[in-house]
């Protein structure tokens, strides 16, 4: 029923997290049946990039791996820190992207490099991944320090916007909470770094650059799109209907701790259906059909 573009999952243990003492992400073979059982065909496998998020870093070959080994169940995507060969806006980063791309990965990230969005060595991934012709997720952060995303510090997404300008043939997949908290105007910083409730009465960035550039999409993925659909219905609703050809499910599913992603975006997907509140077309575009348009699948 669903195509879910955002995931994370592990082929071999790691170090685990120091504060629980269990490992940070799921294994492939448990995921697997845990996607089958919510009515996941397939998803996004998003290896890890940077090291601010955790204490390793996933290799791209992990990720080719792990869909060579369910080809049914995981479209691979690569990771490429902006820093990587000798943090200089000017590696080629160009020839490894297109090296994966040739390897068949279909996209990049998430990218959660704590670096401003308008660094050098950061366009430098985004000129490098538009010549490559891979879309892009990333994850956004309010400040530097203290969190892992590129940085947008201010609220209404104008370094986000810049880059959409910048690059418009890059296609850019638009997450986290510093996105996503942009569904309302006037957000304060608390919405910015959580999951900001009540109603949306003014629009506020996400829909004022969806509407205006073309290469920007939303990976509807964890607490954060989901929250941003279910704080106001009504706006959902609308929201949905006008930009049904640019969402696109997902969990962000990675640990048994955060099982519950996997059924709480699709089920009130499903309740939006059921209610002819949007159509089954608007519904399967978004749960699979913009996904699988996207990536060429």
């Amino acid at each position: 029923m669903f195509i879910d573009c955002h995931i994370h999952v592990l082929e071999y243990p790691r170090c685990p997290n120091p504060h629980t003492g269990e490992q940070r992400l799921d294994f492939a073979e448990n995921q697997v049946k845990l996607l089958e059982q919510h009515g996941i065909e397939r998803a996004v496998l998003l290896p890890i990039g940077s090291p601010e998020s955790t204490c390793f870093v996933q290799p791209n070959e992990e990720a080719l791996s792990i869909a060579a080994k369910y080809p049914d169940k995981y479209i691979p995507f690569c990771n490429l820190d902006p820093r990587s060969m000798f943090n200089t806006p000017d590696a080629d980063l160009e020839y490894v992207l297109k090296y994966y791309r040739d390897k068949g990965c279909k996209g990049i990230g998430e990218v959660t490099a704590n670096l401003h969005l308008d660094d050098p060595r950061v366009e430098n991934l985004f000129r490098a991944a538009q010549s490559a012709g891979l879309p892009l997720t990333f994850h956004l952060a309010p400040q530097e320090g203290g969190f892992y995303g590129l940085i947008e510090e201010e609220p209404g997404l104008k370094k986000l916007e810049r880059a959409l300008q910048k690059f418009p043939d890059l296609k850019f997949f638009g997450h986290s909470q510093v996105f996503w908290g942009e569904m309302a105007a006037n957000v304060d910083d608390m919405g910015r770094r959580g999951y900001p409730k009540g109603k949306i009465t003014e629009e506020g960035a996400v829909a004022k650059l969806l509407r205006k550039y073309p290469n920007l999409y939303g990976d509807l993925s964890a607490g954060s799109g989901c929250n941003a659909l279910m704080r106001d219905e009504e706006y959902a609703v609308k929201f949905l209907n006008e930009f049904q050809d640019k969402l696109m499910f997902g969990t962000d599913y990675c640990a048994c701790s955060s099982v519950g992603l996997l059924s709480k975006l699709g089920d009130f997907l499903l309740k939006l259906r059921d209610e002819k509140k949007i159509s089954d077309t608007v519904f399967q575009k978004i749960a699979k059909g913009n996904i699988t348009r996207l990536l060429g699948l």
